[in-house]
């Protein structure tokens, strides 16, 4: 009894299912099938009839064919868990050279607006993963689409056969119930595979976005590096350089003043001593803010938590015991935490914050949730873009979730093999 229970459960589960997959694959069929009675309805009235119609099919294929993909990655992720990757190519940052020309990764235009649209445009005609969406509008159609409408159109035949008269029509009624209710589970399972299929980057597209995507992390870290080693240069230059350089004056007025005054010369030593400590302590900073010494020393939970204490938000930290990372990894998360907590005191407005440290199958999660006022996004060059291509240099993924209102909710995950 039981199992039939369950069966009839998954049958009526799989019919749903089977009827959503029909209803997302056959869009598009649904607008050729309309532009066909709209050129057969005006084809004997005007000869030229037939544009309209190309032209429908033509907007409308193009239009409807990256929704309907996401709709299929969607239903296949939360059916089979089975991640079809979307492989769309992201925006670069758009720049502006010495030259007042905008560079967008394509060509210079002379303002941010062109370069922009500029941009745009090239990469939605030049990206594989358009023309795949476009491939797959038109297969999936005639192949899962056909498959997952076998059992409500079984289910239409015996409505209409069941309740007509003599046997022939309820031959068919019955036959068509039977292909319902056994099709029912297993008709929308076609969908996934045809999707792993034509929705899949091919390998010598995915080696070609790889190289792409190292080319452009080698380039960010080399933008990366230089900027950190001109900021490590300015604070010296400004801090603790300037600071040695006014010690050295005031040793050498102590030294001549040792005999002739000697308690200007006690109270330059004073001073001197005091710009010492100063100096120390801004070189004591300064090295923290390359790499804790926390962090080197008792590993990423318990940086985190030092850097909670002392962070103006009342934050909690949430960690199971995690094992010795490699040292760029570890810095990769504390400083995409601390960049994430950052936000949410400087953008957000926030006051409470939790920070939570786990581990999956595969590698490091680090989950940062805030109370802010939300809205929080990724623009194409803005500080989250940065860290996202930061973590991307160890295949590592930046996801935010952040409604206007807030809460924010942002997750890192690393893949680690350690783990």
């Amino acid at each position: 009894m039981r199992q039939l229970v369950s069966w009839v459960a998954g049958a009526c589960v799989g019919f749903v299912r089977a009827c959503a997959v029909v209803v997302v694959t056959m869009l598009v069929p649904a607008v050729w099938a309309a532009a066909v009675a709209l050129g057969i309805r005006w084809g004997a009235a005007n000869p030229w009839s037939w544009v309209a119609p190309f032209v429908l099919v033509c907007l409308g294929t193009l239009g409807l064919s990256r929704p309907v993909c996401r709709a299929v990655r969607f239903l296949v992720a939360r059916w089979t868990a089975t991640v079809v990757p979307a492989g769309y190519r992201v925006a670069g940052p758009v720049t502006r050279m010495s030259t007042g020309y905008w560079w967008n990764g394509f060509g210079y235009e002379r303002t941010r607006r062109d370069a922009l649209m500029d941009q745009r445009w090239r990469i939605r005609w030049t990206d594989p993963a358009n023309w795949r969406d476009l491939r797959f509008t038109v297969i999936v159609p005639f192949t899962a689409g056909l498959v997952a409408s076998l059992p409500p159109a079984g289910l239409a035949v015996a409505a209409l056969g069941l309740g007509g008269p003599g046997p022939a029509a309820r031959a068919a009624g019955a036959l068509g119930l039977a292909v319902a209710v056994g099709g029912a589970p297993y008709a929308w399972r076609a969908v996934e595979p045809v999707a792993v299929r034509f929705l899949r980057a091919s390998p010598a597209m995915a080696l070609a976005e790889r190289v792409a995507e190292l080319t452009a992390q080698r380039a960010d870290t080399t933008i990366a590096q230089a900027a950190e080693i001109r900021r490590i240069e300015r604070d010296l230059h400004d801090g603790a350089q300037a600071r040695l350089v006014v010690l050295g004056l005031s040793l050498a007025t102590a030294e001549k003043l040792m005999e002739t005054d000697p308690e200007r010369a006690k109270a330059l030593m004073r001073e001197a001593r005091a710009g010492a400590a100063t100096s120390l302590a801004e070189l004591r900073d300064l090295v923290r803010g390359i790499n804790p010494p926390v962090l080197n020393d008792r590993g990423l939970v318990e940086a985190v938590r030092a850097f909670a204490l002392d962070s103006p938000l009342e934050a909690a930290v949430t960690a199971e015991p995690q094992p010795r990372l490699d040292p760029p990894l570890e810095s990769a998360v504390y400083f995409g935490i601390v960049e994430l907590m950052t936000n949410a005191v400087k953008h957000a407005g926030a006051t409470r914050a939790r920070i939570t440290l786990t581990r999956d199958g595969t590698g490091l999660v680090a989950d940062v949730e805030d109370d802010g006022r939300g809205g929080a996004g990724i623009g194409a060059d803005g500080g989250l873009a940065g860290l996202r291509r930061r973590l991307a240099a160890f295949d590592g993924t930046l996801e935010i979730t952040s409604p206007v209102g807030g809460p924010t909710r942002a997750r890192i995950v690393v893949p680690c093999e350690s783990l």
